[in-house]
Parts: structure tokens; C-alpha cells; sequence
């Protein structure tokens, strides 16, 4: 088949390689300008990079519906189109332009996490698996009818980075499969239950500030979902913004009202957290490593000399 492949990052780097290590013919690139926007300098392998290197005609758009783009699809008579990572909304005269359509790579197992940082939302939600999937694109987000899925599971200690990094694994093998079942007239495409759908919006900074009346266990898994390279978690103490860097569920129960620096257990300082923490019922969270604005690195025992005060949300 005669290819067309839309994408940026990492994902869509490894989408086109996918391609470029096909028996398919890939007939076009178009991937987005670089950013300055702090979550897309993350994992940024270059799609057009990678494209020029082979030879294939890059386009770079923030949206695809111009004249001059949709001239160029139409002369590059793709057979279908693939994108993974594609930023903005494709319009139907370019995702059903080519005769099977566009098949939409996504980091989710979707009818669930459609829309954007679908890993770092689901480990914030504490899903046991994530996963890949490849379905027909349609006029809503990440609506379409299901080619193929694959999960992996999460793990108690996984960060965002390594589920990342597990879940970028699964794009070729995807892509290849999906592909040769397109090409093979094997393809069943199933709709998705859309009473299971969930949608998310982009991350921001203010996504990562922690809430101390949140339970220890759901700031424990932010902390792990904003890891390095990610905008770690942060709060405020004695005024000053400190990034969470490392922490744990306590083994105790401790009461109080969230956001006290309360004690040391382990290798680590206890904050209360938690709505019910004044009942002394809820695990606190142990936090072990702190990073302050200087990108000094801490431990937390060594940070918090003394006792008491509160980590808050604002200075």
C-alpha cells in the first residue's frame, strides 16, 4: 500500500519507522513544528528528521487544512493514511481521503483515556494496565471503530517513564500488524462501546501542584506519574515551591490536618494527607526525596530538619 503518516515526537518517530520497515510504501510525512511547550519537548525524536533521512517528502503544519496540504495528499494517492500523535483535529476530507481511510495510533486502551497524556492519567487513576490501540479514525476524537489492542500491565512502582517506555514498544508490532490485515482484506473493525468512554484534556503546570487533602495512596501515584523528564509534582513549603521527587504510602496511620509535616518514619518525612486524616483512619504519604528551584536535589530528612509547619498548595 501507498502510505501517508501523520505524527510527531517520539510516537510518531516510531510510527514511521514502523512504516519505513514495511513491505508498504511510504509516500508522504507531516508532523508539526517543534514547540516550546514543556510537554512537547518531552520524547521529542524527530519525525521529520527521520523522514528526510529516507528520502520522503515532509510537510510541517500546527493544522492540517490548508489548500496547499490537501493538493498534496490528493497527488500522493495514498492508500491509507496512519497517525500517531497528530496534535490537532484531522478534518474528514483528510482522514477519509485515502480507500481505507486513516488508521489513528493510540497510547490508551480505548474506549477509555481518548484525548491527551493518556499514561499519566491512567497511572494517576491507578489502572493495573495500559496499552496501544489502532483504530479507523471518524469526525470524534478518538471515537472510531477498533482494529487491534495491546496492554501491558502497570506495576506497583512503575512511573510514567516506564510505562512509557513499554507502551512505545508496542507501536511497530501494532503498526506491522495492523497493516498486514488492512492490506490482506482480514481487517474487522469493532465499534466501541461508547458508554465506557472517558476523555482527558492536555496536562499543565497547575495539573502537577499537589492537593494534601487528596488520599496519600492518589498523591503517591502523582508523584510516580510526574516523574523525570516529566514536570514532577510540587508543593509549597515556608513559601517556596519544592518538586516531589520520591515518595511512599506510610506504614502508620497518622491524624491531623493535611499538609503538616508531621514525622519521620523510614527513610522518609510523614505529610498527613487525606479529607479523613483528622480521624487518624488514613495512611499518610512518606515523602523520601525533594528537588527545591535551584535543581538541588535533597533528602527529605535532610530537608525537613524540624518538624511541624505545612506543605501547602500556593506560597
Amino acid at each position: 500500500m501507498r502510505v501517508v503518516m501523520f505524527g510527531y515526537q517520539t510516537w510518531g518517530h516510531r510510527t514511521l519507522q514502523a512504516l519505513l520497515d514495511s513491505d508498504h510504501e511510504v509516500v508522504m510525512a507531516v508532523t508539526h513544528p517543534k514547540s516550546d511547550h514543556v510537554y512537547e519537548k518531552i520524547w521529542d525524536d524527530s519525525v521529520a528528521d527521520l523522514a528526510e533521512k529516507h528520502g520522503v517528502p515532509v510537510l510541517l503544519r500546527n493544522r492540517p487544512d490548508d489548500p496547499e496540504l490537501l493538493a498534496a495528499l490528493k497527488d500522493a494517492e495514498p492508500d491509507l493514511i496512519v497517525a500517531n500523535n497528530w496534535r490537532t483535529v484531522l478534518p474528514q476530507e483528510v482522514f477519509d481521503l485515502p480507500p481505507h481511510g486513516t488508521l489513528n495510533i493510540h497510547d490508551s486502551l480505548l474506549p477509555a483515556y481518548a484525548g491527551f497524556s493518556p499514561l499519566i492519567w491512567a497511572l494517576i487513576n491507578g489502572e493495573r494496565e495500559v496499552g496501544v490501540t489502532a483504530h479507523r479514525m471518524n469526525e470524534e476524537l478518538d471515537a472510531g471503530d477498533v482494529l487491534l489492542q495491546r496492554a501491558v500491565p502497570v506495576g506497583a512502582a512503575d512511573t510514567v517513564a516506564d510505562l512509557f517506555h513499554r507502551t512505545v514498544d508496542l507501536i511497530g508490532p501494532v503498526v506491522n500488524e495492523s497493516l498486514d490485515l488492512i492490506a490482506s482484506g482480514r481487517a474487522q473493525w469493532i465499534p466501541q462501546d461508547r458508554s465506557r468512554a472517558s476523555f482527558f484534556h492536555k496536562r499543565s503546570l497547575e495539573d502537577s501542584r499537589i492537593d494534601w487533602t487528596w488520599p496519600a495512596e492518589d498523591i503517591e501515584r502523582l508523584v510516580r506519574a510526574q516523574c523525570d523528564p516529566y514536570p514532577n509534582a510540587f508543593t509549597h513549603h515556608r513559601g517556596q515551591r519544592i518538586r516531589i521527587v520520591e515518595s511512599a504510602v506510610s506504614e502508620g496511620r497518622y491524624g491531623g490536618t493535611p499538609g503538616r509535616v508531621f514525622i519521620r518514619e523510614g527513610d522518609g518525612v510523614v505529610i498527613v494527607a487525606g479529607t479523613e486524616a483528622r480521624n487518624g483512619r488514613l495512611r499518610g504519604l512518606v515523602v523520601k526525596r525533594v528537588r527545591t528551584e535551584d535543581g538541588a536535589e535533597h533528602a527529605a530528612t535532610d530537608y525537613f530538619r524540624t518538624m511541624g509547619g505545612y506543605l501547602t498548595g500556593r506560597p
